[in-house]
């Protein structure tokens, strides 16, 4: 749909529809016929699309504490892909009652209409959430899209070892950390501080919403894209000086060669989300306990700002004709206690919700030493910066790549390559018909 019904309409219409939604159905029963009995009322019977590992066991305890409402869990690949089967199953009529949302494809959803507008059944959740998080699934509007699981707020890790050995302090600010970075290359030209990763627009996204960046807003009953705003550049064209200077890698996240440099000691940094502990004890295991966590460096001394790389939401389809029951069971899945227990424990997730951080007592084993890894995480998580994704992301990523990839390779102006990306993104829309503000 078009944007002015995204920002209008849809919260009318959807709205509407939740207000009239009962859990059992949407229609009153016949009364039986003289001599027959009734038939028992079943339970309501809800499926479930997501990817979260274990969801099964969780959706178990739920049925046991609510039998007039079931949960069947259908297990997703995950990614584009299984974004791309649900809009397919939105438009046939035949989607699951809820589906599990990464936070950049939820406006894809919202915009296909496929997902209801939840406002009425969350307004006492809203409490549960931090500012930043809440934002990611009302699109600034004062429509509620889903209700967020769990979330990915960046720090920086960095190796405290070779930090010692290098003698350089924990950045602060970008500033210290570039120079953090050109004292160590210096010190010795086979290491680095840090790598620029042109194939992960995710990553680049997170950095900029620290500093400000506000890529997709709605105006009234238009988008507004401002990919290319201040913020965003400076982010690009800090990064893009020290590619050029030498002192930063350009070597891609996820990649062998990548994987070999943290575990050789090779690279000292790596801002990321608070998933990376994860991915740093299966692919650099023998820096553990040699990494800690710090807050990102901030734009200005005295500053306390991140942003987010990753993290997904629970929608209710539009179509689903036992929305109330959904909402219900969305809510009570990332906001329960009990339900939050299991979501750290079966699906080894980072809840969204503000009571999630205190059930995480116990630091991850790779990062033992630093017991207080999950008070950081919550404390920087609470820090997080709010931000609109739109709806063509994946254009927007892809243009990322493509035009980073050439900035990194040429070690030309990265200002140069968010321009690529506004444009791509803009001319995209236009494609598709939605109506932009100038």
């Amino acid at each position: 749909m078009r944007v002015n019904r995204l920002a209008v309409a849809a919260v009318a219409i959807l709205t509407a529809t939740l207000s009239t939604a009962c859990s059992g159905g949407s229609d009153e029963p016949s009364s039986p016929a003289a001599g027959q009995s009734a038939a028992p009322a079943g339970p309501v019977k809800l499926t479930y699309w997501t990817w979260v590992p274990n969801m099964d066991k969780i959706a178990t305890a739920w049925n046991q504490a609510h039998p007039d409402i079931q949960v069947t869990v259908s297990k997703q690949a995950g990614g584009d892909d299984a974004a791309a089967k649900f809009l397919t199953a939105a438009k046939a009529g035949n989607p699951p009652d809820l589906v599990q949302a990464e936070y950049q494809m939820l406006p894809s959803f919202v915009a296909a209409d496929a997902v209801a507008d939840l406002k009425a059944e969350t307004a006492q959740a809203k409490a549960e959430f931090g500012e930043g998080i809440w934002g990611l699934v009302t699109l600034g509007t004062d429509a509620v899209y889903a209700v967020p699981q769990d979330s990915g707020p960046m720090m920086l890790y960095y190796r405290k070892d070779l930090f010692e050995k290098y003698g350089i302090e924990v950045p602060k600010t970008w500033d210290e950390y570039a120079e953090a970075a050109r004292t160590v290359h210096k010190k010795d030209p086979k290491v680095f501080l840090g790598t620029f990763s042109s194939k992960d627009p995710g990553w680049f996204a997170g950095l900029s919403q620290q500093a400000g960046a506000q890529w997709w807003s709605i105006s009234g009953d238009a988008w507004k894209v401002s990919v290319n705003d201040e913020a965003t550049k400076k982010v690009a064209s800090y990064w893009g000086g020290l590619v050029k200077e030498g002192v930063i890698d350009g070597m891609p996240y996820f990649t062998p060669e990548w994987n070999k440099a943290l575990n050789d000691g090779r690279l000292l940094t790596w801002p990321s989300a608070v998933w990376g502990p994860g991915v740093l004890s299966a692919n650099a295991p023998k820096g553990k306990d040699k990494w800690a966590v710090a807050p990102l460096p901030q734009w200005n001394a005295g500053e306390n700002h991140s942003g987010f790389w990753g993290g997904s939401s629970t929608a209710v389809a539009a179509k689903s004709p036992n929305k109330a029951a959904a909402a219900k069971f969305a809510t009570w899945l990332n906001t329960d206690p009990q339900a939050l227990g299991l979501l750290i424990k079966e699906g080894a997730i980072y809840p969204a919700s503000v009571k999630g951080g205190a059930l995480m007592t116990e630091a991850p084993d790779y990062f033992s030493s630093q017991p207080d890894f999950w008070q950081q995480a919550a404390s920087i998580g609470a820090t997080a910066r709010g931000f609109t994704f739109g709806p063509n992301v994946n254009v927007t990523y892809n243009a990322y790549r493509d035009a980073f990839d050439k900035a990194v390779a040429a070690k030309s102006d990265f200002a140069g390559a968010v321009q690529t990306m506004q444009d791509a993104t803009v001319a995209d829309m236009q494609k598709s018909g939605f109506t932009l503000a100038q």
